[in-house]
């Protein structure tokens, strides 16, 4: 099997039909296309089913036919646990490579190829993507063992260099190959939403690189209110992220007490910082203090899992 061959384009979805019908379609506009796809449903309520089955019908009559494994589950398990369902049916199916996707994003035409020369340099690659006005999107960090969360990272990290080796990930558009997924496991189903990614990018660089390299890949679809804080842009969130963001930082921290990265006090100061940015969000983008309260829960359901020594890291898988 070459260096290139299997790849997988895993997507997680849930009730964004209209979305994930413009990324399916966007997908079949890909060439050179995937070896397949794996399209995890999380439990959706609306016309997602149908979608997937005409994206099916599609894929099949091409030239090249692009086989479509729709991965139906019977609960909502957030996007960690709809990449690690995905992630873990792509291997099964015989993938190599895994890019994975969020339902709102559309992929440029010419993406996998674009990462071929990287493929054959690292296991875990991170590419660039355009906002919804066709500008670039500012996504360059790096994560602080200290502080326990990931910062922007100043100026244009290609201004000399094609490649910027970072130490997290981002779901929404990051391409692992299978031997990075056996050295650290799947993707981790208890984060729910948010925290996942970033986590898993940093427990494959500590083994390996993890390159953010200069190649447009995806259009983000979805149009979010933002604010433009020069080093990074904040955009609007939910309720639900707002607590998990907080009850998050538990899964952080035993992550890092496992990797022998803790720092009790540094981790208080990042996990204040993290509360201090989303009242940020809430005050500068979504202008309202309503939510506050979800924080605040968010951080309470963080200390028992922190406090948890039987807690275990997601075990690693057989090469």
């Amino acid at each position: 099997m070459g260096r290139r061959d299997r790849f997988f384009i895993v997507i997680t979805t849930f009730n964004r039909a209209d979305f994930l019908a413009d990324l399916l379609e966007s997908v079949a506009a890909l060439d050179p296309a995937p070896d397949a796809l794996v399209v995890v449903d999380n439990a959706s309520t609306d016309t997602t089913a149908a979608v997937i089955a005409a994206a099916r019908d599609r894929l099949a009559a091409l030239p090249t036919p692009v086989a479509l494994h729709h991965h139906a589950l019977g609960t909502n398990v957030g996007g960690a646990g709809g990449f690690s369902a995905g992630v873990e049916r792509a291997l099964a199916e015989g993938a190599q490579w895994m890019w994975l996707m969020d339902d709102d994003v559309i992929a440029v035409p010419g993406a996998i190829g674009a990462f071929g020369p990287w493929m054959e340099k690292y296991d875990a690659l991170v590419g660039r993507r355009y906002d919804t006005a066709g500008q670039p999107f500012f996504w360059q960090h790096n994560f602080s063992n200290f502080l326990g969360l990931h910062l922007p990272v100043r100026g244009n990290v290609f201004a000399h260099t094609n490649e910027f080796a970072t130490n997290v990930g981002c779901f929404e558009g990051m391409l692992v190959h299978r031997d990075a997924v056996a050295s650290v496991g799947l993707p981790d189903p208890r984060f729910f939403i948010t925290w996942d990614d970033a986590i898993y990018g940093w427990l494959i660089s500590l083994e390996r690189p993890v390159m953010y390299v200069n190649e447009f890949v995806l259009h983000k679809a979805r149009e979010q209110r933002s604010v433009d804080l020069r080093i990074r842009h904040l955009n609007d969130s939910s309720n639900l992220s707002r607590f998990y963001v907080m009850r998050n930082r538990g899964l952080v921290a035993q992550y890092l007490r496992a990797n022998g990265r803790f720092h009790r006090a540094g981790f208080a100061l990042g996990t204040a910082l993290t509360a201090a940015k989303e009242l940020v969000r809430l005050v500068a983008v979504e202008r309202t203090l309503h939510g506050v309260g979800r924080l605040w829960a968010g951080w309470r359901a963080s200390r028992p899992i922190l406090a948890d020594r039987q807690w275990q890291p997601m075990a690693k898988l057989d090469a």
